[in-house]
């Protein structure tokens, strides 16, 4: 942890955050430089909204996806398996953590990549609720595969593949003056919709019930030690 009452240092790297009132103000925008063995910035990640930031788990997930993952349960899905991966359990409001539904295809099984038409294509919804917001849903890149019995060209997946999505924990007072002394678990749960074919025959479509769960604490708000408070 760095003192910098006087916000010289982080202005210097060019981090400090000119929106910030109140407590924050005069501090660092929050944020993650990954620096390789070399002292060269290879990534950077940062927020535009100061109170929401990734966790540390998020972004070892994103720059080494062999790394950053739980896996907090596995299923046996139609034609499939299928493996619940999440960066973090617990967290506070503003927490961003990345949410992960990890497949497992049988050989000579597809499933269909979004863009697809005249089938179902594979997608990941999540419920809403009022405790957590919800980022875009992130597909990996997919392969043509070319049908001859009706000559058509399209996009599937193979094989194993994931599917992500970043979740953002409400941030709003009412959530905070919600969350008591011990915070509360929030579950997240959707569906894993998709159509699986092998080489002769296109299952009917299916649907996997999905659940993570995340706990929130509340956020320790127990000031610094005054001689090295921002002036």
């Amino acid at each position: 942890m760095l003192a910098d009452p006087d916000s010289k240092i982080i202005k210097a790297y060019g981090v400090f955050n000119h929106e910030a009132t109140g407590m924050q103000k005069g501090f660092a925008r929050p944020g993650y430089f990954f620096i390789d063995p070399n002292g060269i910035i290879k990534e950077k990640f940062f927020e535009a909204k100061y109170r929401e930031r990734l966790t540390g788990n998020s972004i070892i997930a994103k720059l080494f996806p062999e790394l950053g993952q739980e896996v907090t349960n596995t299923l046996d899905a139609p034609h499939l398996k299928l493996a619940l991966e999440q960066s973090d359990r617990t967290g506070v409001p503003g927490t961003r953590i990345t949410v992960y539904a990890h497949v497992q295809l049988p050989a000579d099984v597809h499933v269909y990549a979004p863009g697809t038409q005249g089938y179902r294509p594979v997608k990941l919804v999540l419920d809403a609720t009022p405790d957590l917001m919800f980022g875009s849903v992130e597909y990996p890149s997919s392969m043509t595969l070319y049908l001859p019995a009706i000559k058509e060209k399209v996009p599937v997946y193979e094989g194993k593949f994931r599917v992500s999505q970043e979740i953002n924990v409400n941030t709003s007072a009412g959530f905070w003056g919600s969350l008591g002394k011990d915070g509360k678990s929030i579950p997240i749960t959707g569906k894993l919709e998709y159509q699986a074919c092998d080489k002769t025959t296109c299952y009917v479509p299916a649907s996997v019930p999905v659940k993570w769960e995340i706990q929130v604490f509340p956020l320790d708000r127990t000031r610094a030690p005054i001689d090295i408070r921002h002036k």
